[in-house]
């Protein structure tokens, strides 16, 4: 188990936040979760203010991804559904990094993470705290809950369809309401987004209502051939530290990371509860009669909250209005393996323009449109060039750069690539050209 405070950002909302009023009844953790009902007033992200939240989440989920190969997509999920208020399954063999991607991108937006491995076995206390002695002296059944489960910001879970049926009825009410009820304990959480990782997705019908409040699902592999020498480098590299000490203090020689990510995203969250999805609806709408014809099941609670990832797509991308660009998260509402990839057969026309500015990977994962895997190259090769534009590494540098414009020119024309990709196209080339 991993409890700690994150010092890249607050523990407490930033004040300029609009926060979703607390009835007096229920006592709010430290800092106060978004409300998760669509369509409350927020912040558009519209401006220089929105697509610079965007910029600072999406500069610290890149900066989770660096050193990991083949797990972009799920950082990048992570952060999707922080925004949109929703919850992620990863499903994956074990050793295929799922907790050390999700460990990675709560130590870069800061906050409170608790992380805790399930079994058969786990009590409730291990999660949720234990039994305050001093209010039963009282006569009263209480629990403290300081850092637990009910007091995070980000969680993971992993194993977690596992928990006794005592664990998963109370994660139901705290997932789905973001309200802690055990015994005379009531409490408000904080917890943006919680994941929950299994070796596979259950058949057991009685885990359907517990399995169904994971939004969002991601299918891990694990790293194809063609890039194990990638995973090798990388697992010869020290693995960095994301995570500070207990005590709060930030690890020596941490990077510098803005002050108010957590902020940044809780602005994000209220923008995207406050996204006009007007324009969108007709598309979103055929998109999910598509899906049920094809086979896909969608019940309506999830065709209902798809809505949310589509306006938390749409305010990572700098906007405060949802369009057909967006339309690239709703494969992530399949809940199968087999059935995600059949959503994208059956909605590759719907999202072939799908893109996205700050989740790249995952825009192009998804959709593979041409226009997300031009924006993910322009990325990629935007930081190929901040780190070896001037030849630093001699030879090794230059092989670098002259790969990336491989790739550029072997997806694309050169005489007609997209705009994204005109400028980044030139700069390697300069860069690689004898001076």
């Amino acid at each position: 188990m991993i409890v700690t405070d994150i010092p890249a950002a607050a523990a407490s909302p930033n004040p300029a936040t609009p926060q979703p009023p607390v009835s007096p009844s229920i006592p709010a953790a430290t800092s106060a979760a978004p409300s998760p009902v669509p369509g409350q007033v927020g912040a558009p992200a519209h401006g220089s203010a929105g697509a610079a939240d965007a910029d600072l989440v999406a500069a610290a989920v890149a900066a989770a991804g660096r050193g990991m190969v083949d797990r972009e997509v799920v950082a990048e999920v992570v952060a999707l559904c922080a925004v949109a208020g929703e919850h992620l399954l990863v499903v994956g063999a074990p050793g295929t990094a799922k907790s050390e991607a999700v460990r990675r991108v709560a130590g870069q937006l800061g906050g409170r993470y608790f992380e805790y491995l399930l079994g058969r076995f786990t009590e409730p206390n291990e999660l949720f705290g234990p039994v305050d002695l001093r209010r039963l002296r009282e006569g009263r059944v209480e629990f403290r809950t300081g850092g637990m489960l009910p007091e995070a910001d980000i969680a993971f879970l992993d194993e977690v369809f596992l928990g006794s049926t005592a664990v998963l009825n109370t994660l139901l009410g705290l997932l789905n309401e973001r309200v802690f009820r055990r015994g005379g304990t009531v409490l408000a959480s904080p917890l943006r987004v919680c994941v929950g990782a299994a070796n596979h997705v259950p058949e057991d019908p009685e885990l359907a209502a517990f399995a169904d409040r994971f939004l969002a699902r991601l299918f891990v592999e694990p790293v194809a051939d063609a890039r194990l020498e990638e995973l090798l480098e990388a697992g010869r590299r020290p693995a960095p530290v994301s995570l500070p000490p207990a005590d709060g203090a930030a690890p020596h020689g941490a990077p510098g990371r803005p002050a108010d990510l957590l902020g940044a995203l809780d602005r994000l969250a209220a923008a995207a509860r406050a996204c006009d999805l007007t324009e969108v609806t007709p598309a979103v709408a055929t998109a999910l009669r598509r899906l049920r014809a094809a086979g896909v099941p969608v019940s309506d609670r999830r065709a209902v909250r798809s809505q949310r990832l589509v306006a938390a797509a749409a305010v990572l991308d700098g906007r405060d209005r949802a369009t057909t660009r967006d339309l690239w998260v709703l494969p992530l509402i399949a809940p199968t393996a087999d059935a995600q990839a059949l959503a994208r057969d059956t909605l590759a026309d719907l999202i072939e323009k799908s893109a996205n500015h700050s989740l790249v990977h995952a825009a192009e994962e998804m959709s593979r449109s041409v226009h997300a895997r031009a924006e993910r190259l322009a990325r990629s090769a935007a930081a190929l060039l901040a780190e070896h534009g001037t030849l630093p590494g001699g030879p090794d540098s230059r092989l670098r750069l002259e790969g990336a414009l491989r790739e550029i020119d072997a997806g694309f024309d050169p005489d007609d690539l997209p705009a994204v990709l005109a400028g980044v196209r030139a700069d390697l080339v300069a860069a690689v050209s004898p001076t």
